[in-house]
């Protein structure tokens, strides 16, 4: 149940892929499934679990879900004695080791995607896979190769799942998407947007001009997906902001950026980490607090201003262009 999808995250798999028949080489509870069956005629779902098999199996048929042939057993050993071929296929690996700890690393999940890659390649020319949130998005390309598209999925700000997009014969730059599905009543959402979408090239990161600057009217700080993604200084460049520090990734302007994808601040003033200082620009003697680039826990630093959490007051903590430790005192 852990690592199951949400509703809106299957949703979105569901809008990459779309065929003849499609293959779910690692069932579990068959949510994914659920939704991405929908765009193709049949659909295979494979799961090495019997007792899970058949909790999935009963409730396909409560939501009438029929387009779906059911594989019991290891789907690896099925593949290989299958010559179908396959509009797409889809894996979700197991993420526990055989103690139950959590594991990240492509090569210690359950297929281990990167010694059947070739045989799965034989019957499908496209792979739509998810990983874990925090895996490496770097090493997993030059690892997986063939990757047209990664994409990074947030909902509410909170990193949920990464996958990766296979394709046979590709062998280009990956595109890189940091989507954030936003709170519902968020101020994008009121003007028709339910969901921030970042799209950019590791190339085209490197190349990106910026400037640094201390802090200005404007403080920005980037939505989970796109600081996950590394588009941090892409995202100076688009929304035409500059960055305090070289390795902080938080962002000013002196002129307000209304479509910026991630949280908006008016700066009230820049301190050092001095309770007496800081106090002047708070009130009722809370904040909340993020660190960017700094030295000191949130808990640290809490303890060391004597402040309750919460507020209308934001703090950020991180280190400017001139390696200065600095607080910076915001209103949302």
């Amino acid at each position: 149940m852990e690592q199951s999808s949400s509703e809106i995250t299957a949703k979105f798999k569901a809008s990459l892929v779309k065929g003849e028949n499609l293959l779910d080489l690692t069932g579990g509870m068959g949510i994914d499934l659920a939704y991405m069956s929908k765009g193709f005629n049949n659909a295979f779902y494979a799961e090495q679990n019997s007792e899970l098999l058949k909790v999935t199996q009963h409730n396909y048929q409560v939501l009438n879900i029929e387009n779906i042939q059911f594989v019991e057993g290891n789907s690896e050993t099925w593949l290989k004695a299958n010559e179908t071929k396959f509009s797409w296929i889809y894996l979700d690996p197991h993420r526990r080791d055989d103690t139950g700890n959590k594991v990240v690393k492509l090569q210690d999940c359950e297929p281990n995607i990167l010694e059947i890659k070739n045989l799965i390649f034989e019957r499908t020319d496209n792979v739509l896979l998810k990983v874990s949130p925090m895996l490496d998005i770097d090493l997993a390309i030059l690892e997986l190769k063939n990757v047209s598209n990664v994409y990074i999925i947030a909902v509410e700000n909170e990193v949920k799942e990464i996958l990766f997009q296979l394709q046979k014969d590709y062998h280009a730059e990956a595109n890189i998407t940091a989507i954030n599905f936003l709170k519902q009543g968020d101020v994008s959402e009121a003007k028709g947007t339910t969901k921030h979408v970042f799209t950019f090239q590791k190339s085209e990161e490197k190349m990106a001009i910026i400037g640094l600057s201390s802090p200005q009217q404007f403080l920005y700080e980037p939505n989970a997906a796109i600081l996950k993604s590394g588009a941090f200084r892409m995202v100076a460049q688009q929304f035409g902001l500059q960055k305090i520090a070289p390795h902080s990734h938080l962002y000013t302007s002196e002129k307000l950026v209304n479509d910026f994808q991630g949280r908006t601040f008016q700066i009230k003033a820049v301190c050092k980490l001095d309770k007496k200082e800081i106090a002047k620009h708070i009130t009722a003697n809370k904040a909340n607090i993020t660190i960017r680039n700094f030295p000191l826990t949130v808990k640290q630093i809490r303890e060391k201003l004597k402040l309750n959490e919460g507020g209308d007051d934001y703090l950020f903590a991180t280190t400017d262009a001139q390696n200065q430790k600095i607080v910076i005192v915001c209103s949302r």
